[in-house]
């Protein structure tokens, strides 16, 4: 019998830490939008720390970083950050530790690449190509006439400067975080090798966006890459985990809380895409565009700004049953893709 999914430990509050094992700290650094904050973990190295992940860069996040370097952190420098993967909440501030702190960046090549890469591109207008793929999506006229002269969020907007030079990771390192050794593990989907974290103890994980308690991290795909296969490449890093998880291992994620059960939790994770899968397969038995999907997929109403994260996932959803065969697609005349279930 798996054991059922629990959450343990009270959150910490901004500013503030909680302990959740000797020399491993947990903090949480504020983020505007739905999830309100971005997870990040402290590993006392002894004279110096080991920063997990940092936030985006605003003067409040480095504020809260002031005040928990000289409170729960004791003062003590921080000497290496590590990025789980390149999303601006979770790299936002690693050039800022690197060049007001002297810390040292670990993180693999992709991630480092596509940080660097997307603080260099900066748009003040939405280009042909982001038009094109909004337009592909089917996006809701109303919404892409306000976005087509909007400037765009650009993430250069809450990343600090990275610079040159990083130390790299990659699928089947072993590195020493907190006097502890750890596997690295990599999976794909909601970020290209997202680093994965797995002590030799057995105990815990440290999952950043790809292993989350309460949510599914989001799958999208973007214009960078508009024929990509997120989805496909996501379920199969949750199945490769599922032979590394235990019941017992604590499971340090990205948002929301930490937990244990992680094998109940993959399973869960695979089965909810599935399923939805499966659903939009038969809802295809019509022709329709992405962003008519939402309702099938999400089961609520989509605004606001949960409106651009949906439309991305239901292009992965569609782009999946296309990479296998069960959907076919046309172009309509509005430049919209019309997926349509070939069964």
């Amino acid at each position: 019998m798996k054991t059922p999914l629990r959450t343990l430990v009270e959150p910490p509050k901004t500013g503030e830490a909680v302990e959740v094992s000797t020399g491993l700290l947990w903090a949480r650094i504020p983020m505007p939008g739905p999830l309100e904050h971005v997870n990040v973990y402290l590993f006392d190295e002894g004279d110096s720390w080991t920063v997990i992940d940092t936030g985006i860069d605003t003067s409040r996040t480095r504020a809260v970083w002031h005040d928990l370097m000289q409170g729960p952190m004791g003062g003590k420098p921080v000497s290496r950050v590590i990025a789980t993967h390149h999303h601006l909440d979770h790299i936002g501030l690693a050039g800022w530790f690197m060049a007001a702190h002297g810390a040292t960046l670990v993180t693999t090549r992709t991630a480092y690449l596509m940080a660097r890469m997307l603080k260099l591109d900066i748009q003040d207008t939405p280009t042909p190509e982001m038009l094109r793929f909004w337009r592909s999506s089917g996006m809701d006229a109303e919404v892409y006439a306000e976005r087509e002269t909007a400037r765009p969020f650009n993430t250069a907007d809450a990343v600090a400067d990275i610079p040159l030079g990083y130390t790299r990771i990659r699928e089947g390192d072993e590195i020493e975080i907190g006097g502890r050794r750890w596997d690295v593990r990599c999976g794909n989907g909601h970020a290209p090798e997202h680093a994965t974290f797995w002590s030799h103890d057995g105990k815990t994980v440290i999952g950043g966006d790809q292993l989350l308690a309460s949510i599914s991290p989001n799958i999208g795909v973007h214009p960078t890459e508009p024929e990509a296969d997120p989805l496909g490449e996501w379920l199969e890093s949750c199945e490769r985990f599922k032979g590394f998880a235990t019941d017992d291992q604590l499971v340090l994620t990205g948002h929301k809380r930490i937990f244990t059960g992680l094998p109940t939790r993959l399973k869960q994770l695979t089965e909810n895409h599935h399923t939805a899968l499966a659903r939009l397969l038969d809802f295809l038995t019509t022709p329709r565009t992405a962003c008519d999907c939402f309702s099938v997929l999400f089961k609520r109403e989509i605004k606001g700004d949960t409106y651009g994260l949906a439309m991305v996932e239901a292009m992965a959803h569609c782009n999946h049953l296309f990479a296998q065969g069960l959907v076919s697609r046309t172009v309509r005349e509005d430049g919209a893709y019309l997926w349509q279930s070939t069964g």
